[in-house]
C-alpha cells in the first residue's frame, strides 16, 4: 500500500510541477524511478529499501519549501506515510523536521497531517529524535498550538502533551535498558549537579522549560514563548500522572518539583487564581501529595496547611469545594493518610496537619446549622420549594400535571435546601475534574458537608481494612478470610443489608467457634514483631489524637438532616471507627463512641417520655404482659414476638402518621441500635464493664417499644415545606420499620450467641451485667425479713434520666408495665445466655461457669412475693427452659458424668418449689395464684425433661417422685375427729393435677425399666394418691390404667408370681409392705404385685362410678392376664383376698343403696359396677376353671361364689340378675368344653338350686314396658341349657316339670322387646326356650306327655280369644313361636305316637285342640305374616300327626271318652279346612290359592278318617257335624229366605248371602237336626224371585263338598271302588285306600270286611243332607225359572243344576241309608223317589220355558224312577 500510494503521489507531483518547478519535477521523477526499480513486494522490505536511499525524500522536502499549497499537501501525505512505515533515511530527519516546520503555515489539512505525523516520528525514531531534533519537533507543536483555529489548537495541544509524555517514556526505556550508557551532561539538584543520560537530559530540559513557560518565564531550550498557563499546568499534571516514578529515581526531576512546581503552586494558591487555574493547581498538588510526599515533605506540609486554611476561612465556595475534594481523595487513600500522620502529626516539632484538619471538620460541620438541618434528632432533608430551576423531576411532573396548592405563600428569594441529600448535595462532576470550564460551576451549598461525610466514611473504612485483619488469631485467619461475614473480624452488616429470608437469618447465627478455643481478638498493638507494627502504632496514635474531633463531627451529622444513603454511611463509619478503637483497646474513645451511638439509638427525650408515661399506666393488668411474653425483646432467640409484627402492622393501619406520638423509635434509631449490637458482637470479650452501655441501651429500646405499643415512629422532616421526595422517603422508612426490626433481631441474637466464644471470666462478666439489670428493679428479700418492703420515695416531678438510666424502683409502688417489661427483658436475656452457653455451664464447676449465680438469681426471682406475677412467671419459665436444655445436652454423656449433672438439674427443680411449700409462707390471694402458676410451670418442665431425656436418667428418680408429690397435702381434721379417722388426701390446686400427672404418665408408659427397685413402692403409692384425689376424675381414670402397666412390667420381670398365705394374713398390709421393700427377697415381686392388687381393690369401691368400674376392669384384667403364671394356691389366694372381698364390698353397697331411700340415686351406678364385677368374675372363672378345679378346696370356693350370687339375686335388680346368670352360663360353658375335671354333683346341684329358685324377674311386678326383662330371661334360659348339658343324666321328671313351669312363666312374663315383633321371627328368648324343648331327652317315662302338653300350650298362645282384636305392635303375638312350636310338636308326637301315655293323659287331644284353633279361625285371625300363614302350618302339622297317630288311636281299648274327644276335634279340623269366611279375608289374600290348598288338604284328611269316622265308638253327633259341615259348605248360591228357614232353623243366624261369599259354615258342633224336616214343605212351591244371587268365592270347595256327600251316600262295593261322582273336577271314592304311612297296615280282605258297616253308618248320616241339598237347587229352579220366561238360567246355577241332576241319576245309594218309600220297592234309587214330586214340577217348568237340556236330564231321571216303579 505504501509503495502504491507514494508512486501515485509522485506521479501527481510530477504532473503538477512540469511548468512550475523544474527542480521539483526532476527530483520527483528520480524518486519515482527508484521506487519502480525496487524488486521487493512486502511492506517491510520496501520500507527497508527506501530508508537506504538518501535522495528518495528530496522531492518532498523541496515541495514543502516551495510554500505551494498543492505541492505541500502532496508532500505531507507522502512524508506521513513514510514516517509511519519507517521508510525515512535516518540522516534526513533533520531536513524532514525543517520541511514540516516550513509547512506549518499551510492550510488546515496540512497542519492536521503534520500533527498526526509527529507522534509517529518520535515513536519510530526515538533514538534519533533528541536534542535539537526533539526541540524542533516540540517547536512545531508550539507553533501550531498558537493557531487561532480551535481544531488545530486543540489537536496541537494534545499532540504536544503526547510528545512530552513520549519524552518521559524514553527515560523509562533508558533506565530499564541498564548497562553503561554514556552521560551527555549534568543537571542541577539540591545536592549538586548529577550526570544524566541523553533521554534524561531531554526530559529535564523539556520539563524545566514547561515549568518556566507556565510561570511566564523564558524557556532555556525551547524556542517558543507565550504558552497559556492552564496548558502548562495540564502538561505538568500529565507528566506527573504518567511518570511519577521518574521523579523519585531522578533527583534532577525532583529538584524541579522542589524548586519550581511546589513554590509556584503554593504561591498561586495564596493568591487569587481563577477557577480554571485553581482546578489545575489543585490537581497537580493532589498528585504530588499522593505520589511524591516523601520527595517533598516540607513543601507538602505547607501545601496541606494552606488547603486547611482555605477550607477554614470564609472564602469562595468553589475553593472550599476544591480543598474538600482533595481531602476526600487523601482520606480515601488510608496509606497516604498514615504517611501524612507519620510525617507531621507523629513527629515532634512538625505541624499537626490531620489534627487541625479534623478540628476544621468540626468547625465546618457546625458553621451553618440551617443548611444541614441540625436539630435534636436525625431528620430527612427537604428541598427548596422555591427553586424551580433545580426542582426534581418528580416535582416538575407534578406541577406539569396541574397539581396545585403545593406552595400557598408567595415566593421569596431566601429559600434554600435543608439537609444533605444525594439529590442536591453532590455534583455530577467534581470541581477538580471540570477542566473544560473557566468559570466556577453552580455548587450546592451543602456540597462541602457531603464531602466532609465522605472523608469521615473513608477514614473509618481505611482504619477498618487495615486493623481488622490483624486482629484475627493466626490459627483462624485462613478460615476467617474464606468467610469474611462470619467471624469477629467483620461483625458489622452494611447499612442497607437485610436478612431477606429466615434461612439467611439463621445462617448469620451459625457459630464456627466455641469458648473452648478461646478466640479472643488480638490487640494489634501487641504485635511488636509484625512488619506493620509502626503503622499500627500510627493508627492508634491517630485515633487517640483525633477521636474527639471525629466524634464531634459525627455527632453533629447524626442529628442533622441526612437522606438514607448518607445516614447509613455515617452510621457505618461511626461503627467501624468504634470497632477499631475497641480492637486497639482504646477504652476512652470506644466508650465515647458507644455512648453516643446508644443515645442515637434511644434518644434521651424519647426514653424520658416513655418512662414518665408508664407511671400513668400502672393500672394495666399484669396478665397483658405475661400473655405476650413481655415485649419486643423478650424472645428466647430474637427480638420480635410472634405476634408483634402483625400487631404493629395493624396499629400502623389504624393510626395516621400525624397521630403517632413522639415517644417512639423510628427506623434510624433502630439502625443505630443495630450498629451498637454489631459492635457488641465484635468487641464482646473485651468490653468488660462497658457491657452496661450495650445492655442498658437494649433494655431501654425494649422498654420504649413496649410502652409505645410497638408503633413505628415516622422520621421527621428537617423543615416545613411541600417536598414530595422527602415525604416519600419518610414513608419508605416507615414501611421498612418491620424489616429493620428483623435486622435488629438478627443482630441481638448474634450478640448473645457470640458469648459462646468468650472465656469463662468474660462470660461471668456479662452474666453479672445482665443480672445487674434485674437487680436494679427487684429487691431480693433478706432471709430474716422477707415480707418487709422498703418505703417508697416521695412522688416527684417527671424524671429526666441520665444515660446510665440507673432507676431504682421501690418495691412498694404498684408494679407497672414499665417495671414488668424491664425485668422481662433481663430474664429473657439470662435465658438466652444460659441456652447459648449450655456446654460451658455443664463442663465447668458451677461457680466457675456461672451456673450457680444464674440459677440462684432465677430461683430468688420466681419465689419472691414482692415481684410482679408476670416477672415471677417469666423467671420460672426461663429456669425451666434452662434446665431442660441442660438435661438434653448431658443426655449423651457417660453415666459417671451424666449422673451428678442430672442430680444438679433435678435439685434445681425441687429447690424452685421448696420456698412455695413452706407452711408458714404468708401470701395474698393474688400471690397464691402466682405460686400455683409457677408450680405448674415447674411441673410442666419436669414433664418436658422426662419426655426428652427420661431414658438417659441414671440418678434422681426419688427426687422426681418428690416433685410429683408436691401437689398433695393432707386435709386438716377437726379437733373432734376420732383418732381412727384417716385424713383425706387433697391437692394444692386443680390446675396442678394434670401437669404433675403428665410426668407420672410418662414414667409409667416409658421409663419403668429405668426405675430402681426401691422406687416402685413410691410409684404405687403415688398412683394410689392420684386415684383417690377427688378433683379430676379423668386423671383418676387414667391412673387406674397404669396399674396394668406396672403389673405387666412386674410380671415380665418376675417369671412366676410366688404368693403364699402368710402374705395375706389378717394383720393388714404390713407383711406385704415389708416384703416389697426388700428387693433382694425372692418374693419381693409377688408381694409388690399383690400390694398393687389390694390398692386397686380399694379404688374399686370408690363412690365415683366411672372410677370404680375402671378399677374393677383393670383389676380383673391384671389377674386374667397373668393367670397362666399363677399356681392353684396363688389363684385361691387371689380369689379369696381380692375377688370375694370385692364381691362382698359390692353386696354391702347394693344393700345399702336398696334399703336407703337417700341413696336411691346411686342405685343405677352401683348396679353397673356390680355388673362389671360379675362379668369379670365369670370371665376369670371361665378362663381358668381347669386350674381352679385342680385345687382340692375349690368346692368350698364355688359354694361361696354361688352364695354371693344368691345374695345379689335377693336384691332383685333385673340387670344384676342377668349378669349373675350370664356368669353362671359362661362358667358352665367353660366346664362343658373340658372333659375333666368337671364340677362335682354337689356343685351342680347347688347350681340347679340357684337356677330353679324362680324366674329372675322382680316380684314387685315391675316387669312392664319400663323394664325389658328379655335379656335377663334369655341368659337365664341359656344358663339352663349349659346346666342341662352337665346334669341331663340326673334330670328326672320332677325337674322337667319344674323346668317347664318356669319356662312357661318366663314366656308369659317376658316383656315385648322395643322395636321388635315376634310375628315373623321368634324372639331370642322364645328361640332359646324352644331350643330347650328340642334339647331335653324324652326317653324318660312321663316326659313326652308333659312336653307335648306344654308345646301345645305354646301353639295356642297366639290364638287366645283376646289376641285377634289387638294390634301386634301393642303386645306379644307369639305367632312365630306358635309356628315353630308346631314343628316341634309334630316331631314329638310322631316320635312318641305309639306310646299310650300321650293319649291317656290327654296330651294328644290337647295338641290337636291347639292345632285346630288356627285352622278354624283361618281368616278370622287378623295377624298376617309374610311367610306361610299359621293356619296353613297347622293344617300341615295336623295331617302329619294324624297320619302317624290314627292307627294307634283305633287300637285304644280304654278311655273311650278320650277317643271320642279326639274324633270331635278331628271333625272340627275337617270342617275348619273346608270352610272359610272370605268376607273378612285380609287384603291381598289369594283366596283361590288358599282354596286349592284346602281342597288338597281335605282330600288327604278324608283318606285318613273315612271310613274310620263311622266307627261305633264315635258319637253320632260327631258324624252329623261332619255331614252338616259338608252340606253347608256345598251350598254354592245363597238360599231364599224361606229355604234358609228350612235349612238353618228359626234360631240360627240367617244372614248368609252370596254377596258376602259365605258358605254357611258349621262350627263343627252341629247336632244334625236341621235336615230332619218334612219334605212336604219342600214340595210346596215358593214364590219365585228375579234376583240372581252370586256364587260363593270358594265354589270349587263347595263342589268338592257336594261330591263328598254323594260319595258318602253311595253304596260301598266290597270288591270294586265306589261309583265315581258326576263332577268333572272331583270324584268321590267309596272306599279310599288305607293310609300308606300306617304303622300297622291290616290285610286288604279283613279291611274290607271291617269297613262296610262303617260306610253304612256314614251313609245313614249323610243321606238326609244330600236329599236336602239336591231338593234346594231343584225347588229354586221350579220357583224362579217361570219368571224368566224363555231366558236361560244363570250359568253358575245352571252348572250346579246339571251337576246335581247328573249325580242323582248316576248315584247308587246305600239301601240302608234312606228309608223305604211306601208301596215302592227300591234298593239304590231311593233318593230319586224322595225327590219325585220336585222332578215332576221341574218337567213342567222346563217344558214351558223350552229348556230342552234340563228337560232331557229330568226325563232321564223320571225314567229311572219309572224303572224303580216297575214301568220299564
Amino acid at each position: 500500500m505504501t509503495a502504491q500510494l507514494v508512486a501515485s503521489e509522485l506521479a501527481n507531483l510530477i504532473q503538477e510541477s512540469k511548468r512550475k518547478n523544474n527542480d521539483l519535477r526532476q527530483a520527483a521523477e528520480k524518486s519515482l524511478e527508484e521506487l519502480k526499480s525496487l524488486r521487493v513486494t512486502s511492506e517491510s522490505q520496501i520500507s527497508e529499501e527506501l530508508s537506504q536511499r538518501s535522495n528518495f525524500v528530496n522531492p518532498f522536502i523541496i515541495a514543502c519549501g516551495t510554500k505551494n499549497v498543492k505541492f505541500t499537501g502532496i508532500a505531507i501525505v507522502c512524508l506521513q506515510r513514510l514516517i509511519a512505515s519507517r521508510a525515512l533515511p535516518r540522516f534526513k530527519l533533520s531536513q524532514v523536521l525543517e520541511a514540516l516546520q516550513q509547512a506549518t503555515s499551510a492550510g488546515l489539512d496540512v497542519q492536521l497531517k503534520i500533527l498526526q505525523a509527529l507522534p509517529s516520528l518520535l515513536s519510530n525514531y526515538a533514538a534519533e529524535v533528541k536534542g535539537e531534533l526533539l526541540v524542533t519537533a516540540l517547536n512545531i507543536c508550539f507553533i501550531l498550538q498558537s493557531s487561532k483555529n480551535a481544531i488545530v489548537n486543540n489537536a496541537s495541544a494534545a499532540t504536544l502533551q503526547q510528545l512530552v509524555v513520549s519524552v518521559f517514556d524514553k527515560v523509562v526505556a533508558e533506565d530499564s535498558a541498564g548497562g553503561e550508557v554514556e552521560h551527555v551532561g549534568e543537571a542541577p539538584t539540591q545536592d549538586g549537579p548529577v550526570p544524566v543520560q541523553a533521554a534524561a537530559m531531554d526530559a529535564y530540559r523539556v520539563f524545566n522549560d514547561i515549568c518556566l513557560l507556565t510561570e511566564n518565564q523564558r524557556p532555556e531550550y525551547l524556542r517558543f514563548s507565550g504558552m497559556p498557563q492552564t496548558f502548562g499546568l495540564e502538561l505538568i499534571e500529565s507528566v506527573l500522572t504518567n511518570h511519577a516514578a521518574i521523579f523519585t529515581t531522578h533527583p534532577e526531576q525532583a529538584d524541579i518539583l522542589r524548586t519550581r512546581v511546589m513554590p509556584f503552586i503554593i504561591s498561586a494558591l495564596r493568591g487569587k487564581p481563577n477557577f480554571a487555574t485553581s482546578v489545575r493547581l489543585v490537581r497537580i498538588l493532589f498528585t504530588l501529595l499522593r505520589r511524591h510526599l516523601s520527595v517533598l515533605p516540607s513543601e507538602s506540609g505547607d501545601a496541606l496547611d494552606i488547603l486547611t486554611q482555605l477550607l477554614d476561612q470564609d472564602t469562595a465556595l468553589w475553593k472550599r469545594s476544591l480543598c474538600m475534594e482533595v481531602f476526600r481523595g487523601i482520606f480515601a487513600d488510608h496509606t497516604l493518610l498514615r504517611r501524612i500522620f507519620m510525617l507531621y502529626d507523629a513527629k515532634e516539632g512538625e505541624k499537626n496537619i490531620l489534627k487541625n484538619l479534623t478540628a476544621t471538620f468540626v468547625r465546618v460541620s457546625t458553621e451553618k446549622p440551617t443548611v444541614i438541618g441540625l436539630g435534636l434528632q436525625s431528620t430527612l432533608p427537604v428541598a427548596n420549594p422555591y427553586a424551580n430551576a433545580v426542582a426534581s423531576t418528580d416535582q416538575a411532573m407534578l406541577e406539569a400535571s396541574g397539581v396545585t396548592g403545593i406552595i400557598s405563600a408567595s415566593a421569596s428569594s431566601d429559600g434554600h435546601n435543608t439537609g444533605i441529600s444525594t439529590h442536591w448535595s453532590t455534583m455530577r462532576s467534581p470541581c477538580i475534574d471540570q477542566l473544560d470550564k473557566t468559570d466556577p460551576p453552580s455548587i450546592p451549598e451543602s456540597y462541602v458537608y457531603s464531602l466532609t461525610l465522605a472523608c469521615i466514611t473513608s477514614l473509618s473504612e481505611g482504619l477498618a481494612k487495615f486493623i481488622l485483619p490483624l486482629t484475627v488469631p493466626s490459627e483462624g485467619r485462613r478460615k476467617k478470610s474464606a468467610k469474611p461475614e462470619g467471624g469477629r473480624d467483620s461483625p458489622a452488616l452494611t447499612a442497607d443489608e437485610r436478612p431477606s429470608t429466615p434461612g439467611e437469618g439463621s445462617r448469620l447465627r451459625e457459630r464456627s467457634t466455641s469458648f473452648k478455643r478461646n478466640p479472643l481478638p488480638v490487640n494489634p498493638l501487641t504485635l511488636e514483631t509484625h512488619p506493620l507494627y509502626p503503622e499500627i502504632k500510627v493508627c492508634a496514635a491517630f485515633i487517640d489524637e483525633c477521636w474527639p474531633a471525629i466524634l464531634a463531627t459525627c455527632s453533629t451529622f447524626l442529628y442533622s438532616a441526612l437522606d438514607s444513603e448518607y445516614y447509613h454511611g455515617l452510621v457505618r463509619a461511626f461503627q467501624k471507627f468504634a470497632h477499631v478503637a475497641g480492637l486497639l483497646q482504646l477504652t476512652t474513645p470506644r466508650d465515647a463512641f458507644l455512648t453516643t451511638l446508644g443515645k442515637a439509638a434511644v434518644p434521651p427525650n424519647v426514653f424520658t417520655a416513655c418512662l414518665n408515661s408508664s407511671s400513668y399506666r400502672r393500672d394495666t393488668p399484669a396478665s397483658a404482659t405475661s400473655e405476650t411474653g413481655a415485649g419486643l425483646f423478650s424472645n428466647a432467640r430474637g427480638l420480635l414476638t410472634a405476634d408483634s409484627a402483625s400487631a404493629q402492622v395493624a396499629d400502623k393501619q389504624r393510626q395516621h402518621s400525624m397521630d403517632i406520638t413522639p415517644a417512639t423509635l423510628n427506623t434510624r434509631n433502630l439502625l443505630c441500635l443495630r450498629a451498637l449490637l454489631n459492635l457488641g458482637i465484635a468487641l464482646g470479650p473485651t468490653l468488660s464493664s462497658t457491657w452496661r452501655i450495650l445492655l442498658e441501651t437494649l433494655q431501654q429500646a425494649d422498654f420504649v417499644l413496649f410502652t409505645s405499643g410497638k408503633a413505628a415512629g415516622r422520621t421527621p422532616l428537617a423543615a416545613k415545606g411541600p417536598d414530595q421526595q422527602a415525604e416519600q422517603e419518610a414513608s419508605v422508612l416507615l414501611s421498612n420499620f418491620n424489616t429493620e426490626i428483623r435486622a435488629v433481631e438478627t443482630a441481638a441474637s448474634r450478640l448473645f450467641e457470640s458469648t459462646v466464644d468468650f472465656p469463662n471470666p468474660a462470660f461471668v462478666e456479662i452474666v453479672e451485667a445482665v443480672c445487674a439489670l434485674l437487680v436494679k428493679h427487684v429487691e431480693t428479700p433478706s432471709s430474716e425479713n422477707t415480707g418487709q418492703a422498703q418505703p417508697s420515695p416521695p412522688p416527684g416531678p417527671l424524671r429526666t434520666p441520665t444515660f446510665t438510666h440507673k432507676r431504682v424502683l421501690s418495691i412498694t409502688t404498684s408494679p407497672g408495665a414499665g417495671a414488668n417489661q424491664e425485668d422481662q427483658f433481663a430474664l429473657a436475656k439470662l435465658g438466652d445466655l444460659a441456652s447459648i452457653n449450655m456446654e460451658r455451664l455443664l463442663s465447668y464447676a458451677p461457680e466457675t461457669s456461672g451456673w450457680t449465680p444464674l440459677i440462684n438469681e432465677l430461683i430468688n426471682t420466681l419465689s419472691s412475693s414482692t415481684n410482679t406475677s408476670p416477672v415471677r412467671a417469666r423467671a420460672a419459665e426461663t429456669l425451666v427452659r434452662i434446665l431442660l436444655e441442660a438435661a438434653g445436652s448431658v443426655a449423651t454423656q457417660q453415666e459417671d458424668i451424666r449422673g451428678p449433672i442430672q442430680i444438679r438439674i433435678l435439685e434445681a427443680f425441687h429447690n424452685s418449689l421448696s420456698s412455695l411449700q413452706n407452711e408458714g409462707r404468708e401470701v395474698s390471694l393474688s400471690n397464691h395464684a402466682t405460686d400455683m402458676d409457677i408450680h405448674r410451670i415447674v411441673l410442666e418442665g419436669l414433664k418436658g425433661l422426662l419426655e426428652n431425656c427420661g431414658e438417659s436418667l441414671v440418678q434422681g428418680w426419688d427426687t422426681i417422685f418428690a416433685i410429683i408429690d408436691t401437689i398433695f397435702v393432707k386435709e386438716d381434721l377437726p379437733q373432734e375427729a376420732s383418732s381412727s379417722t384417716t385424713p383425706r388426701l387433697m391437692t394444692r390446686s386443680v390446675k396442678l393435677i394434670r401437669p404433675s400427672f403428665a410426668s407420672l404418665q410418662l414414667i409409667c408408659s416409658d421409663f419403668l425399666p429405668s426405675l430402681p427397685n426401691l422406687c416402685f413402692l413410691n410409684l404405687v403409692d403415688t398412683l394410689y394418691k392420684f386415684c383417690t384425689q377427688d378433683d379430676d376424675l379423668n386423671v383418676a381414670l387414667t391412673t387406674v390404667t397404669f396399674f396394668w402397666a406396672i403389673s405387666d412390667f412386674l410380671s415380665n420381670k418376675t417369671k412366676a408370681m410366688s404368693l403364699t398365705q402368710d402374705m395375706v394374713n389378717d394383720s393388714g398390709d404390713e407383711a406385704l409392705l415389708k416384703l416389697a421393700s426388700d428387693p433382694s427377697h425372692q418374693d419381693s415381686g409377688g408381694a409388690l404385685w399383690m400390694l398393687l392388687l389390694l390398692r386397686l381393690t380399694s379404688v374399686a369401691t370408690d363412690q365415683r362410678l366411672e372410677l370404680r368400674n375402671s378399677a374393677v376392669q383393670t383389676l380383673l384384667r391384671i389377674i386374667s392376664a397373668y393367670g397362666d403364671s399363677l399356681s392353684p394356691e396363688a389363684w385361691l389366694i387371689c380369689i379369696r383376698s381380692v375377688i370375694l372381698r370385692l364381691l362382698a364390698s359390692i353386696e354391702d353397697e347394693l344393700r345399702a343403696v336398696h334399703n336407703s331411700p337417700a341413696k336411691a340415686n346411686d342405685k343405677e351406678g352401683w348396679t353397673d359396677t356390680a355388673n362389671v364385677v360379675i362379668r369379670g368374675v365369670s370371665g376369670l372363672f371361665a378362663s381358668y376353671l381347669q386350674v381352679l378345679l385342680g385345687h382340692e378346696d375349690f368346692a368350698t370356693t364355688w359354694e361361696q361364689l354361688l352364695g354371693h350370687f344368691a345374695r345379689m339375686l335377693d336384691v332383685q335388680i333385673l340387670d344384676i340378675n342377668a349378669s349373675v346368670y350370664s356368669a353362671v352360663r359362661e362358667i358352665l360353658k367353660s366346664c362343658a368344653e373340658h372333659v375333666k375335671p368337671r364340677l362335682g354333683k354337689p356343685s351342680l346341684d347347688l347350681t340347679w338350686d340357684l337356677w330353679s329358685r324362680g324366674i329372675p324377674v322382680p316380684e314387685d311386678g315391675k316387669d312392664d314396658k319400663s323394664s325389658d326383662n328379655q335379656k335377663c330371661l334369655l341368659v337365664w334360659v341359656e344358663a339352663l341349657l349349659e346346666l342341662y348339658g352337665l346334669i341331663k343324666d340326673d334330670f328326672g321328671v320332677e325337674r322337667i316339670r319344674r323346668m317347664l313351669t318356669l319356662l312357661r312363666d318366663a314366656m308369659q312374663h317376658a316383656t315385648p322387646g322395643a322395636y321388635a315383633s315376634d310375628t315373623e321371627y321368634v324372639t331370642p328368648l322364645q328361640g332359646r326356650i324352644l331350643q330347650v324343648f328340642c334339647t331335653v331327652q324324652t326317653d324318660v317315662p312321663g316326659v313326652p306327655s308333659a312336653m307335648i302338653t306344654q308345646i301345645a300350650e305354646f301353639v295356642s298362645l297366639a290364638f287366645a280369644p283376646e289376641n285377634p282384636d289387638k294390634p301386634a305392635s301393642e303386645k306379644r303375638t307369639y305367632v312365630a313361636m306358635s309356628k315353630e312350636s308346631m314343628s316341634i310338636l309334630q316331631s314329638l308326637v310322631i316320635k312318641h305316637a305309639a306310646e299310650i301315655d300321650i293319649y291317656e293323659t290327654g296330651a294328644f287331644a290337647t295338641a290337636l285342640a291347639a292345632l285346630a284353633k288356627p285352622i278354624i279361625l283361618k281368616y278370622k285371625f287378623r295377624i298376617v305374616t309374610k311367610s306361610s300363614q299359621p293356619w296353613r302350618e297347622a293344617t300341615k302339622t295336623v295331617l302329619a300327626v294324624l297320619e302317624a297317630t290314627l292307627p294307634h288311636i283305633r287300637a285304644i281299648d280304654k278311655a273311650r271318652s278320650t277317643v271320642q274327644e279326639i274324633w270331635q276335634i278331628i271333625v272340627s279340623i275337617a270342617n275348619g279346612i273346608i270352610s272359610a269366611d272370605c268376607s273378612i279375608a285380609p287384603t291381598g289374600t289369594d283366596i283361590m290359592d288358599d282354596q286349592k290348598f284346602d281342597i288338597s288338604s281335605f282330600h288327604k284328611l278324608r283318606q285318613l278318617i273315612i271310613p274310620a269316622l263311622g266307627a261305633e265308638v264315635i258319637l253320632d253327633k260327631t258324624r252329623k257335624a261332619y255331614a252338616e259341615g259338608l252340606f253347608r259348605t256345598s251350598i254354592i248360591h245363597a238360599p231364599a229366605p224361606a229355604e234358609a228357614l228350612i235349612i238353618y232353623g228359626p234360631e240360627e243366624d240367617h244372614e248368609h248371602d252370596n254377596a258376602n261369599g259365605t258358605n254357611g259354615t258349621s262350627n263343627g258342633n252341629g247336632n244334625g237336626d236341621h235336615p230332619a224336616v218334612d219334605l212336604d214343605l219342600l214340595y210346596k212351591q215358593r214364590r219365585g224371585r228375579t234376583i240372581d244371587p252370586p256364587s260363593t268365592q270358594r265354589s270349587a270347595m263347595a263342589e268338592v263338598c257336594l261330591d263328598e256327600l254323594f260319595a258318602l251316600v253311595a253304596i260301598h262295593e266290597e270288591d270294586s271302588p265306589a261309583q265315581p261322582s258326576p263332577s268333572s273336577t272331583a270324584t268321590a271314592t267309596a272306599t279310599p285306600p288305607p293310609p300308606s304311612s300306617s304303622p300297622n297296615p291290616e290285610p286288604k280282605q279283613s279291611q274290607h270286611e271291617s269297613t262296610h258297616p262303617l260306610h253304612v253308618q256314614l251313609s245313614l248320616t249323610a243321606a238326609p243332607y244330600l236329599i236336602l241339598r239336591c231338593a234346594l237347587s231343584i225347588r229354586s229352579y221350579v220357583a224362579d225359572q217361570p219368571l224368566r220366561g224363555r231366558m236361560p238360567q244363570p250359568l253358575s246355577q245352571r252348572k250346579e243344576l246339571y251337576r246335581i241332576l247328573r249325580g242323582l241319576i248316576d248315584l247308587r245309594s246305600e239301601p240302608d241309608a234312606i228309608p223305604d218309600t211306601p208301596n215302592v220297592d227300591s234298593e239304590t234309587k231311593k233318593h230319586l223317589l224322595r225327590l219325585y214330586p220336585l222332578l215332576v214340577s221341574m218337567v213342567k217348568v222346563a217344558g214351558t220355558s223350552g229348556d230342552d237340556k234340563v228337560l232331557k236330564m229330568v226325563g232321564e231321571a223320571l225314567d229311572v224312577v219309572g224303572g224303580e216303579l216297575g214301568c220299564k
